[in-house]
């Protein structure tokens, strides 16, 4: 099957147009079983809260038995009231917890040999590729994976085969693949296909899940001013739905800078970021746009811890957030077995370091400045900085405040991939 609709105008696609294609993407089909996969809160914008409730009822008016299991990933379950929000009217009985320690099954393994040619040798050990058992219980005849392709820190390009290793998948490909990503360099990958992680999910897909029933509905999107733009719904049962879908998110979702930013601003919005687990997106996706010596400061209200569980939170402040080499020299120790064991968490020290190339600050509301300060931030006052810096009154992109400073801000980076033409 290969289903395409594609809006070219900057007001997207509306509802009622994503909604008929995904009636389509139903016609001629017998259902018994569904069960649909979208992205958590924490992908809000992706639309494809809207996009599960209108498949979600579709089905029941088919007479077809929904579940529904959030693509977590290490992430915490979606709340009833961000249920709503994003989800709409499914009853939240129907949402299924993903456990990535204990929920999974393995298929088999991304041999070692393969590892090693894709990385250019940089990585020597297999990945068992593990999945949620659900995904291979055979009485479901479709499982709808939607979420949204946009520039990703890890894979390159999010979505597609990622939503299922990662979103409800099991330790050891969750923790090696971002470890296979840190190794191999971020700055390589970001926004691009075909990348040494996106090579490895394709594998798991030839491999293991190629009999499977999944239906891929991949949207690219924007949010300006915080409303979801939908320029492109991609649906279909191959990978040409990821391919069609990156070239438009590589338009759309990269927005290139004539220099290097001396100054960049972002905000993250409280309901969206909790932890600098996620709210990190501000580093990794601006790293590629900022000077040498510049400063990224990082408006966060909302943030009230490191790590989305408390293990991870606890690793975050035992080691911080202070360069590749420095984790890697941690991570290579043998006493280390904590950091060790948690690749996924080893890959994401690395990940939220400038490794001294620009200054990072988080200004925050709900913990300490000693705390920030104690995994290797800088910490300002975040009433101070918002009223300097008013998310409200500043306009994205560059900014000339009256006193003469020239900030870049960003609303939400979550959303996008900023890159230093000069340096491309």
């Amino acid at each position: 099957m290969e289903n395409f609709v594609y809006a070219a105008s900057e007001q997207g696609l509306s509802r009622e147009e994503i909604r008929a294609a995904l009636l389509q993407s139903l016609e001629g089909r017998t259902l018994r079983h569904a069960l649909i996969i979208p992205p958590d809160f924490t992908r809000f914008h992706s639309n494809a809260g809207y996009i599960t409730n209108v498949y979600y009822h579709a089905l029941c008016e088919m007479g077809c038995e929904v579940d529904i299991l959030p693509a977590l990933g290490t992430h915490v379950p979606v709340t009833q009231e961000e249920a709503a929000v994003m989800f709409g009217d499914i009853p939240y009985e129907k949402f299924i917890p993903h456990n990535w320690r204990s929920d999974v099954m393995r298929l088999g393994e991304v041999p070692a040999e393969f590892l090693e040619e894709i990385t250019e040798g940089l990585w020597h050990e297999s990945v068992d590729v593990e999945i949620n058992r659900l995904v291979m219980d055979e009485k479901y005849d479709i499982i709808i994976s939607p979420g949204q392709v946009v520039p990703h820190e890890v894979i390159g390009m999010a979505n597609h085969s990622k939503n299922l290793f990662v979103g409800v998948g099991g330790s050891d490909m969750i923790n090696k693949s971002h470890m296979v990503g840190a190794v191999y360099g971020m700055e390589r990958m970001m926004g691009k296909d075909h990348t040494p992680v996106r090579r490895i999910f394709d594998y798991g897909m030839e491999h293991f899940l190629k009999d499977r029933p999944i239906l891929f509905v991949l949207t690219v999107c924007t949010a300006p001013g915080g409303n979801i733009r939908t320029h492109g719904l991609f649906i279909g049962d191959t990978r040409k739905v990821l391919e069609a879908a990156i070239t438009l998110a590589q338009e759309k979702n990269i927005d290139f800078v004539d220099t290097g930013i001396k100054k960049c601003v972002v905000y993250l919005t409280p309901d969206e970021f909790k932890s600098t687990w996620l709210g990190n997106k501000s580093v990794y996706r601006t790293r590629m746009a900022i000077a040498d010596g510049g400063e990224l400061l990082v408006l966060a209200p909302g943030i009230e811890r490191f790590g989305e569980d408390a293990t991870v939170d606890q690793l975050i402040r035992k080691y911080g957030y202070r360069g590749r080499v420095h984790t890697l020299e941690q991570f290579e120790k043998a006493e280390n077995e904590d950091l060790r064991s948690n690749m996924g968490a080893a890959a994401h020290l690395i990940h939220g370091s400038s490794d001294d190339r620009f200054t990072i600050t988080y200004a925050v509301k709900s913990i300490s400045r000693a705390e920030i300060e104690g995994v290797g931030f800088q910490s300002a006052d975040y009433d101070e900085m918002a009223r300097r810096y008013d998310p409200e009154k500043l306009q994205y992109g560059y900014n000339t405040l009256p006193d003469g400073e020239e900030i870049y801000f960003i609303p939400n980076p979550a959303l996008g991939l900023w890159i230093n033409r000069e340096k491309f």
